[in-house]
């Protein structure tokens, strides 16, 4: 099966980039939602932001990651063409491309992981990847060698029942693999799909382990895990239908659930704190991807306001209805209450929810469009006490969280055809990977 799937990646690298609409990936998990179109001559809106170079071969990006060759400095961009690579050493504002692994058709790609050590890329793939669907199409990992960023090599695609995101956990050892929506062979019961894990210290022969977990976790119904992110501390937190919540993956700790101290595995990991969002903040309860701020008390407005960095989980709400209002936001909520199990604990009966300490929403903000109906949050990137956000068509936006309570925005960047899907800081700039522009690199004005 290896050796054929290998086959196919090598034939479809040979095809010619074809089309695929952009658009949203999580709650519409069917109905992606349509990229804005290209509109010549309109200026769109900027405040306190410098455009200072754009990569228009990146059409169709869907997330970038950067790695570290000794003083050589390499920009990793996935998307529906598959993978390219950019050397950003000399001009940071001025991307050369240097490799490209061609997958036309490729989806879907989002928070691409590297492993920066073993110089690896993991892609993860879509059902709805090459035309396929959720209901009944393949999903999969194509692990990447970049040790030589000129020439990415397929090292292995192994099919995974899991494949709209794939995370590392534990130095890139092991990958965490979650969504989209159910496939037509899974439990009637479940919302989407739960984490599949894959072992990928063997990159030629990656095992994926058969028993998924985190399941039950929308008030006890197995449902989309969407993504996973880990924090500082290498505790992985889980977003998806029904809140964040998370884990342990290594050595001992005291498993609030079981009540016991415990080893903490990649295929067993130990819960550690999280749970519902409130659904006031977050009505889909559909969140997409987490950040948790570690350490002691900030030295600004964080510490002004009582809030330890540490007790914070910021999280995006992915969520498209008609209209801006009432479309996804960003959620910053506190996790005092829940490091007992709370939040493997609730139900439908008895709801466990994390008390909401500030949100911010782009409908109606400064510099917004007012005639777009997509205001949905999507990824987000911090850097001390400024968090910059896409937000598809309403662009990137930077807040201050200095005060966790209150996020005010202090720039914006919105294209008149922006399809802004997530930002990364790097060396100073802000690289957004734009679905209709390809990389837009921005420079916050002081």
């Amino acid at each position: 099966m290896l050796r054929s799937s290998l086959v196919l990646a090598t034939a479809v690298a040979t095809m010619v980039v074809t089309a695929m609409p952009a658009g949203a990936c999580g709650e519409g998990d069917e109905k992606p939602a349509t990229g804005a179109p290209r509109v010549t001559g309109e200026p769109g809106a900027v405040k306190n932001v410098t455009a200072v170079g754009n990569v228009p071969d990146a059409q169709g990006a869907i997330a970038l990651q950067f790695l570290q060759y000794g003083p050589r400095d390499v920009l990793v961009v996935s998307g529906e063409f598959g993978l390219k690579t950019y050397d950003i050493t000399e001009n940071p504002a001025a991307p050369k491309l240097i490799g490209q692994l061609s997958l036309p058709g490729m989806w879907e790609t989002e928070d691409t992981e590297v492993d920066p050590v073993r110089k690896r890329v993991f892609l993860a793939r879509d059902p709805r990847a090459f035309g396929g669907n959720t209901r009944t199409g393949e999903s999969g990992i194509y692990t990447v060698d970049l040790r030589k960023p000129e020439k990415p090599e397929i090292l292995s695609y192994v099919k995974t029942p899991s494949g709209h995101t794939t995370t590392c956990i534990n130095g890139c050892d092991f990958l965490w693999t979650g969504g989209p929506a159910k496939a037509d062979n899974m439990p009637a019961e479940w919302g989407g799909r739960p984490i599949w894990v894959t072992d990928v210290r063997d990159p030629r022969h990656p095992k994926v382990y058969p028993n998924p977990i985190e399941l039950a976790r929308n008030d006890g119904k197995t449902d989309y895990v969407h993504d996973v992110q880990v924090d500082s501390q290498g505790v992985a937190w889980v977003s998806g239908r029904g809140g964040v919540r998370g884990y342990w993956t290594s050595g001992v700790h005291r498993d609030p659930v079981q009540g016991k101290m415990r080893r903490a595995t990649p295929t067993n990991p130990v819960p550690y704190a999280g749970g519902g969002i409130q659904e006031t903040a977050a009505p889909s309860k559909f969140m997409h991807n987490s950040y948790r701020p570690t350490g002691f008390r900030s030295a600004d407005g964080g510490e002004a306001a009582g809030w330890r960095r540490g007790d914070l989980i910021y999280a995006t709400e992915e969520s498209f209805l008609d209209g801006c209002a009432g479309d996804g936001v960003l959620v910053i909520s506190s996790l005092e209450g829940s490091y007992h199990g709370e939040g493997w604990r609730s139900t439908p009966d008895k709801p466990y929810r994390l008390k909401t300490v500030g949100t911010w929403g782009v409908a109606g903000q400064e510099g917004s469009d007012p005639k777009s109906g997509d205001c949905s949050a999507h990824y987000f990137d911090v850097k001390g006490k400024i968090l910059v956000q896409s937000f598809y068509a309403q662009g990137t936006r930077f807040l201050d969280v200095s005060d966790p309570t209150n996020p005010r925005q202090i720039a914006y960047f919105r294209p008149a055809d922006a399809s802004a899907w997530a930002p990364y800081w790097h060396r100073g700039l802000v690289y957004v990977a734009d679905n209709t522009r390809g990389i837009d690199i921005l420079k916050l004005n002081a």
